[in-house]
């Protein structure tokens, strides 16, 4: 019966990956039917696990939030200089929202509790702020929110430009960085 959970578990991420697949590929119009087949699982199955497209919807954020928060997990942004933690913050934003894109376009409302999801997303991202801040490494002047609107803007204009094609994730991550640590003043 241990094994039960396990294989639903698996049944769900690959209905969700393939999901994210389609709709990169197809955009928001893609049926169900479209992402079944793409999942190898019959349509019963798929209601099964996701009974509407905003389920679906639900899990496709719910996932993307938990590779967001696996990738900075991975990233192990403490104990290292902020500037370093701000490059592979950025990487980790990049991948994961390449995978996810489709989810920018997504009216979020009703669609479970994404106003707490982005909060866990956020939070990682404020305390590597709030380091800068303490540490010199980012202007006092400033303040926490505004930087972090302005990383916010900076990373969702660099997922554009890496789902454009206009460049790869390294290229656009050391670019919105610097950016963001040097502005746009020619020194």
């Amino acid at each position: 019966m241990a094994r039960q959970p396990a294989l639903q578990d698996r049944i769900s991420t690959g209905i969700l990956d393939a999901a994210a697949a389609v709709l990169a590929e197809r955009g928001p119009t893609a049926s169900m039917s479209e992402i079944a087949a793409a999942a190898g699982v019959g349509r019963a199955t798929l209601y099964r696990y996701f009974p509407n497209r905003d389920a679906l919807l639900a899990g496709l954020i719910r996932a993307a939030t938990d590779e967001l928060q696996s990738r900075v997990a991975a990233a192990d942004l403490g104990g290292i200089p902020v500037e370093v933690a701000l490059s592979r913050l950025a990487r980790a934003f990049l991948t994961a929202g390449a995978k996810y894109a489709v989810l920018a376009g997504v009216d979020k409302k009703g669609l479970g509790d994404s106003g707490e999801l982005e909060a866990e997303v956020r939070r990682p991202v404020r305390e590597l702020i709030d380091r800068g801040l303490a540490d010199g490494t980012l202007r006092p002047g400033i303040g926490a929110d505004v930087l972090l609107s302005s990383l916010a803007a900076l990373l969702e204009h660099g997922l554009a430009r890496v789902m454009a094609g206009d460049a790869g994730i390294e290229t656009v991550s050391d670019s919105l960085v610097d950016l963001f640590l040097n502005g746009a003043a020619d020194h």
